[in-house]
């Protein structure tokens, strides 16, 4: 098992130019590349444990992908190929989730979806049932509900769906479907989840309306229009430095060419509240805004209570977790259940780590509340999960840290600890 043990050294103060890209917009890219009849091209896909296995998978299903410097050219097959292996996720859920939308059309053709022990504990009950409204045919086990599953593409029916939770994995699952079901299919969330899928998608030239919460999916007439696309830095990445020069006295940071997508910046928008200064640089281009973010030290972070937009920000909840342990009297988060059903469960991981720091908390069904303090050095686990590992590393460089299972990095930001060690000790065993 890998450790790392880190230590402070000095302020958080400079520019990162090179965070990790965007895992979730480097998913897409894959997946949707496969619904083109011409070639695409994608600078910046990020090399990581998660993003590798779509793109694994897309070349199972006939995608061509050649490598020219940093861009990616990526062929699609006339028809998506039946393949003979299994097709491995690994730990992403992403991948899963929507190539189950995406080959629950593919007519006549069988495929098996796996992945690693982690993702095969998690619920996938929640794809299957909208999509086996559509008449899709999907078995896995304990009921459908979990890893490996197996997909016959069939033909597809036009329903309308209420999601009970708002969730993009879901919603992207369903508009993939959708685009081969036989008519105008309706998708409704409670609130708005992160709409990478729709953006991409409208650019590329697919009939979707939104109305409020409400998405309606026209089935594709002629192939998708081909990407030419540029990943810019992910924001959940560039969070974790966010926080670092949050909660170390002295620091100044640039995190440039950042995606700034109004739903992937809302942890951003938290930490601002919580008394960060934060500013945004943005510039609008084809598929998404873009630009540079400058967090500033700005005294000790005070308390806060967390309770709205929470699909907007699940991802950065551990993060948000180590800021809301380092400020001024005691935070309260909640409507988080789905942090229990990630690569962990994250609440629990999170208060078990907080503790081990000193710092007390309190579990909620759905969140936390956090009484901040002075954190302690501690040892920590990741709990085989990335954004759990990368989260605690912060603490180190505030007081000394040590992470198990710090491989885990590797699934979305395998450069993260390079970066860290600009302004802290990182020793790896």
């Amino acid at each position: 098992m890998s450790v790392v043990r880190l230590l402070p050294r000095e302020p958080v103060r400079g520019e990162i130019a090179d965070i990790a890209t965007d895992k979730s917009i480097s998913h897409r890219a894959a997946i949707l590349s496969l619904l083109c009849a011409k070639t695409s091209r994608v600078r910046g896909y990020l090399r990581a444990e998660d993003t590798l296995h779509t793109l694994q998978i897309a070349q199972n299903l006939g995608l061509s992908v050649q490598e020219n410097d940093d861009e990616l050219i990526l062929t699609p097959p006339k028809d998506i190929a039946e393949p003979a292996c299994i097709l491995d996720c690994g730990n992403a859920g992403t991948a899963m989730r929507l190539f189950c939308g995406l080959l629950a059309g593919v007519q006549g053709r069988f495929f098996v979806l796996d992945g690693d022990c982690y993702l095969r504990a998690r619920p996938m009950r929640r794809v299957v049932a909208p999509l086996s409204q559509m008449d899709a045919q999907i078995w896995g086990r304990e009921g459908d509900s979990l890893a490996p599953l197996a997909v016959r593409g069939s033909a597809l029916r036009a329903t309308n769906y209420e999601s009970p939770v708002a969730s993009a994995q879901i919603k992207s699952a369903f508009v993939l479907a959708a685009l081969r079901a036989d008519a105008e299919c309706t998708f409704a969330e409670p609130e708005l989840s992160r709409d990478h899928t729709e953006r991409m998608l409208t650019a590329m030239g697919a009939k979707l309306l939104r109305e409020n919460q409400t998405i309606r999916i026209s089935p594709l007439q002629a192939p998708l229009e081909p990407l030419d696309l540029e990943i810019p830095s992910d924001p959940s990445s560039a969070f974790f430095f966010a926080v670092a020069a949050a909660i170390v006295p002295g620091s100044e940071i640039v995190l440039r060419n950042v995606l700034l997508n109004p739903t992937r910046i809302e942890a951003f928008e938290v930490l601002r509240k919580m008394g960060a200064q934060i500013s945004f640089d943005a510039i609008p281009n084809a598929y998404d805004d873009v630009g540079d973010i400058c967090v500033r030290y700005g005294g000790r972070l005070s308390a806060i209570d967390v309770s709205e937009r929470i699909a907007w920000l699940i991802d950065e909840i551990p993060a948000l977790a180590v800021a809301m342990a380092c400020a001024k009297g005691t935070s309260r988060l909640t409507g988080a259940k789905e942090l229990r059903v990630k690569e962990t469960d994250r609440i629990a991981a999170v208060a078990t780590n907080l503790r081990a720091c000193g710092i007390s908390v309190q579990e909620l069904p759905d969140g936390f509340l956090i009484e901040g303090g002075d954190v302690r050095a501690a040892t920590c686990d990741s709990f085989g999960d990335h954004r759990i590992a990368m989260s605690f590393a912060i603490l180190g460089l505030l007081v000394p840290m040590t992470i198990t299972d710090s491989g885990a990095m590797a699934v979305s930001f395998p450069t993260f600890l390079h970066l860290l060690s600009r302004f802290g000790m990182v020793e790896e065993s």
